[in-house]
Parts: C-alpha cells; sequence; structure tokens
C-alpha cells in the first residue's frame, strides 16, 4: 500500500477518533449541567410538544418570556418570585431552550414560538394573561399580541427586538447557524468551552451595570452550551430580522394596553431603533425609558419592570388604580 494512501487512512482514523472524544466530552458536559440545574417546574405536553413551565403565586396571571441563549432561570433569579407576591406567574422556557424540546429543525419563528407558549399557558389555566417579553422574548410577545390577540389581556415589552435594523448577523450566528459548519463546530464548543465563558458573555450584557450577587450560580451557564440549544437558538437568532421586516407593520392592530421598558445604555437592542418607534406605531403604547440602564432591566432596575406590569394590569382592569 502506498505511504499516501496510508497516511490519508491514519488521518481519517485520528479524525474519526477525535470527533468520538469530542461528542463525548460534550455529552459528559450536558449531563453535569443538566444534573446541576435539572428542571425548576412542571413538563408539560402540548400537543405532544414536551415545554417546561414554572407557575408560583396568585393573582391575575403573567406570563414571562425570557431572551436568547437563556431560559427560566434568567426570570426566576429575582422578578418571578417579587411578582408572586401578586400575580400568577408562568414562566416559560422558549423551544430548544432550557427543557422546552425543539419545535422544528429549522429554527422556530417568534410566531410559532408565540403559538406554543399561548397553548402552554392556556393549559396550565391562563387563557388571557398579561405578557412580558425581554430581548428576543420581546419578539415573541409581539408576535403572541398580533397573532393571538383574544388571548392576552396586556403586553410588557423590556428592552425588545421589535423592529428591523441594518447591522449584519455576526460571525458566531453566522457559523452556528450555518447547515455545515453549525454541526461541525457546536459539539466543539461543548466540549470544550467552559462555563465561565458564558459567564463572562452574560457580564458584558449586563454593561454598565454588573449582575446581581448570586445571579451568574443560579442561571445554569451550562444549559446554554448544550449543543441542541446552541443550535436551536442561533438558528432562531439568524432568522430574526426577517421575521421581524414580517411582523413591525402589524404593531398597529394591537390593541390591549402596553407598556414598554427599555435603557439608554442598552447597546445589544437599542431604544431608539426599536422601542421608540414601537411606542409611537401601537396606539396608547407608554414608554418608560431608563437613564443609564443597559440591557437587563429587570435586574439593573427592577422596580421600573415590576410598576409596568402593575401599569399594565391596571389599565386592563386586573387590579385596582392606586
Amino acid at each position: 500500500m502506498p505511504l499516501a494512501v496510508k497516511s490519508l487512512i491514519l488521518v481519517a482514523v485520528c479524525l474519526v477518533a477525535f470527533w468520538g472524544w469530542t461528542q463525548q466530552r460534550a455529552r459528559t458536559h450536558e449531563a453535569r449541567a443538566e444534573a446541576a440545574f435539572p428542571p425548576e417546574g412542571q413538563i408539560i405536553d402540548v400537543s405532544g410538544h414536551r415545554v417546561h413551565a414554572v407557575v408560583m403565586g396568585n393573582g391575575p396571571d403573567l406570563v414571562l418570556i425570557h431572551g436568547a441563549s437563556g431560559n427560566t432561570r434568567d426570570l426566576t433569579f429575582e422578578l418571578a418570585p417579587r411578582l408572586a407576591e401578586r400575580y400568577r406567574v408562568i414562566v416559560i422556557d422558549r423551544p430548544g431552550l432550557g427543557y422546552t424540546a425543539r419545535i422544528n429543525r429549522t429554527g422556530a419563528t417568534i410566531t410559532q414560538q408565540a403559538a406554543l407558549l399561548q397553548e402552554a399557558a392556556a393549559q396550565l389555566g391562563a387563557d388571557k394573561p398579561i405578557v412580558l417579553g425581554h430581548s428576543y422574548g420581546g419578539a415573541v410577545a409581539l408576535a403572541w399580541a398580533v397573532t393571538r390577540p383574544d388571548h392576552i389581556a396586556a403586553l410588557v415589552d423590556v428592552a425588545g427586538a421589535a423592529k428591523p435594523w441594518d447591522t449584519g448577523l455576526s460571525t458566531y450566528y453566522r457559523v452556528l447557524s450555518h447547515p455545515v459548519l453549525g454541526p461541525l463546530v457546536i459539539p466543539l464548543l461543548t466540549a470544550f468551552v467552559h462555563d465561565t465563558r458564558v459567564e463572562q458573555a452574560v457580564r458584558e450584557i449586563f454593561t454598565p451595570q454588573e449582575p446581581p450577587e448570586g445571579y451568574l450560580e443560579h442561571i445554569g451557564a451550562g444549559l446554554t452550551l448544550r449543543r441542541h440549544s446552541l443550535r436551536a437558538n442561533a438558528l432562531q437568532r439568524a432568522n430574526l430580522l426577517a421575521e421581524i421586516e414580517a411582523l413591525h407593520p402589524l404593531y398597529g392592530t394591537i390593541t390591549v394596553p402596553v407598556e414598554i421598558v427599555h435603557g439608554t445604555a442598552d447597546t445589544t437592542v437599542g431604544v431608539s431603533i426599536h422601542s421608540e418607534p414601537l411606542a409611537a406605531q401601537i396606539p396608547g403604547a407608554h414608554l418608560a425609558v431608563l437613564d443609564g440602564v443597559g440591557h437587563m432591566p429587570h435586574h439593573s432596575d427592577p422596580e421600573a419592570v415590576i410598576a409596568a406590569i402593575d401599569r399594565a394590569a391596571t389599565r386592563a382592569g386586573l387590579r385596582p388604580v392606586d
């Protein structure tokens, strides 16, 4: 056998061995993350789809929708327990993230996600809740209000993606959403990237504020690095701009009370690009602009977010006027 052929065979064997080792490391990392951060709530079956939801408190129904890369733990750290003192709070993992199963292999659209979350909330007894969405979750909440207007009492948008933007998709999301490169790169990230890298990225999202004490230990960074979650999140993010371009002309049809909260220091979702034109488009929408606050108002200024929820509930007739 020629030396060149032997060399090629050796390289192929080494690559196969390395790939198998990588997949094993990835599985070990995922198992460790899930053991350390198991589901916080209950797993329900919604038309054959596995959905993870956390329910707490009593009062008017309030659904909380997390942003990109996250899960229920972002909202159960502080906000949901505080709200549970006077609301029945339902926090739901979006498809492919946390412990809710993926809807498809192409990236669940915001309309598909809104439909699943609305059906899950109804199954939990909340047929017409107040709906709060943060960041990417804000786009899902807007899709809920536009496409399922009979199943929402009020909308609270917190630093939400709402309007088209002109910056391109980052290299990170272009690679991870690519049909060939994504499946090759993602197992490497799961296998070899440490959870502290996710924690550092979270710190950057909070800028100019810092995460509250205990937050990084609560959120379960390893859950974000699971292979199916990285892929689902990347596909959703890659498809988001086109979905918002199709949806945003319909925001003017929203008739429920709308409260919007956004910080001036948000460099992830700019207030002037998203929330200011959104507030101008929806009749009666109220925008609270938080000076110097970054992309995580529900942690950096939870009082402002809770006040917006209370205003939405009052305007919807679900709470008495103070």
